[in-house]
């Protein structure tokens, strides 16, 4: 059966639990499904180990809810129960779900040998980004020894609107997509998008018009960063950049503009060549005026 009108396709959402708060009124939107997902989401780097009750008030979803999600996912292996502590955390199983989509990214084992050369010639880190709603999640990285504070790692999320690999990323996209994405970080944060809309979109002209940006530790006050974009691909509509961070205090004056940026927009180049992509930017575009609100 063909779906309806509502049950559609949308555009990522920033989050499975603010999908679920806007689909109250979609008869063929399953509920439950997307109750476990939003307690799978809960778990995050620093929220590894959690019991019902921490679900609960995490999710907002009501605690014996949580206990039957929970005992169903830990029965199908995408949670692990400690019995010691009464908690649980994220199973193997779940590792699996990340396998076909980074299978679909083949350019990465071409990418890595030469990120690796770079991460080790400037001391730093240097990775690759997807797109994901309003954040950025590294799918490849390569780093150099001791690279601070911030270790990228794969499925690790950033946010889009205040780092240089989002503002890479974003200025691959079409024009109507780019000002959806602008629409969203300002309707997610009203805050985070009138603290740094300025920095947004001269990210964006600066890899338009030099083929990277920089980034002087807004993300992270000791990592100053450059990205530079790779591709929008047409078929699955996916934008990745890549990035390379730095501890601030390795930096000589002028060397992230001046010798790292050049460098990365160079791996860029040459990994499109490699792996056939097109360009990476589209056309510039008129720059809307979206207020704080997202309207």
């Amino acid at each position: 059966m063909a779906p309806t009108s509502s049950s559609k396709p949308r555009h990522p959402p920033s989050s499975a639990a603010a999908v679920l708060a806007d689909s109250a009124d979609d008869a063929a939107f399953a509920t439950t499904l997307a109750k476990g997902l939003v307690v799978l989401e809960a778990f995050k780097a620093g929220s590894t180990l959690l019991g019902n009750m921490e679900l609960s008030t995490l999710t907002g979803i009501p605690r014996p809810t949580v206990a039957r999600l929970t005992h169903t996912l830990a029965e199908l292996g995408y949670l692990r129960y400690d019995a010691e502590r009464s908690k649980y955390r994220v199973g193997a199983r779940a590792l699996r779900m990340a396998h076909p989509l980074l299978a679909g990214m083949q350019f990465r084992q071409v990418a890595r040998p030469m990120m690796q050369e770079l991460a080790h010639s400037v001391r730093g880190t240097v990775s690759i980004g997807l797109l994901d709603a309003t954040s950025m999640i590294y799918v490849e990285t390569a780093r150099s020894g001791d690279v601070g504070p911030h270790v990228p790692d794969i499925g690790m999320p950033i946010p889009v609107v205040m780092t240089a690999m989002g503002r890479a990323a974003a200025s691959t996209l079409p024009p109507a997509d780019a000002d959806r994405l602008e629409r969203n970080i300002a309707a997610e944060d009203a805050g985070l998008w009138s603290t740094f809309r300025d920095n947004y979109r001269a990210g964006i002209a600066q890899c338009k018009n030099r083929g990277f940006c920089t980034c002087w530790g807004e993300y992270m006050a000791s990592i100053h960063a450059v990205a530079a974009p790779l591709f929008h691909a047409s078929e699955s509509k996916q934008s990745f950049s890549i990035n390379c961070g730095i501890p601030a205090f390795r930096l000589q004056p002028g060397q992230l503009e001046g010798e790292i940026g050049p460098r990365i927009a160079a791996l860029a180049d040459s990994i499109r060549a490699i792996v056939g992509q097109a360009e990476a930017t589209t056309t510039p575009r008129k720059t809307k005026k979206i207020t704080s609100g997202g309207t």
